[in-house]
């Protein structure tokens, strides 16, 4: 240990004379560094010497194998038996299944068959009355008969199927103020 501390000095020695004897003497821009720059140099490089030298200390102070921690033995070779008890009744089986199954089948979605009025058939039925009635008309006067869900869908439609008329000139619309009931009749 004696031998590296006094190498240490000694490199430290050297760099220091040199670094004086920089300063001291004029210095020549095209040959050497500047001193400020070569001190901080020096600075630098001693300071990653002294990490190197603490790492290396942190390193070389842990337990070793075989000195302060010695190996496990031979591992034992414990066996662990398992020997599964089922236990299951007829309605646990057949609800398991059922579960799985229900799971795996594909879903079918199905719509329920609705009273609607389509517009085509709206369409046929407005013309073929227009045709027949002289004076204005209610459009409530077009709707078919029936429950109130098929009513609200004929009246939706029979309303489209009016304003398409009336935009083939087909028919005439009139309406005497806002929400008031929508009167029809065939062009004069």
């Amino acid at each position: 240990m004696q031998l590296e501390l006094a190498a240490d000095y000694l490199v430290m020695a050297a760099w220091l004379a040199y670094l004086k004897s920089s300063l001291l003497l004029p210095r020549q821009p095209e040959e050497e560094p500047d001193p400020e720059e070569m001190a901080l140099r020096l600075q630098l490089r001693l300071e990653r010497l002294a990490a190197m030298r603490e790492c290396g200390a942190r390193l070389m102070a842990r337990d070793r194998l075989g000195r302060d921690v010695f190996a496990r033995g031979a591992p034992e070779g414990l066996a662990v038996q398992r020997k599964a008890m089922w236990q299951a009744e007829l309605y646990d089986l057949i609800s398991a299944y059922g579960r799985i199954n229900a799971r795996t089948r594909p879903v079918m979605h199905v719509v329920a068959d609705r009273q609607v009025m389509t517009l085509e058939a709206a369409l046929e039925r407005v013309s073929m009355l227009v045709g027949s009635r002289v004076d204005w008309s209610a459009i409530e006067t077009f709707l078919p008969e029936g429950s109130e869900r098929l009513r609200r869908s004929a009246l939706a439609s029979s309303f489209l199927a009016v304003l398409e008329l009336a935009r083939q000139g087909k028919v005439e619309l009139r309406q005497a103020a806002p929400f008031a009931p929508l009167l029809i009749r065939q062009p004069a």
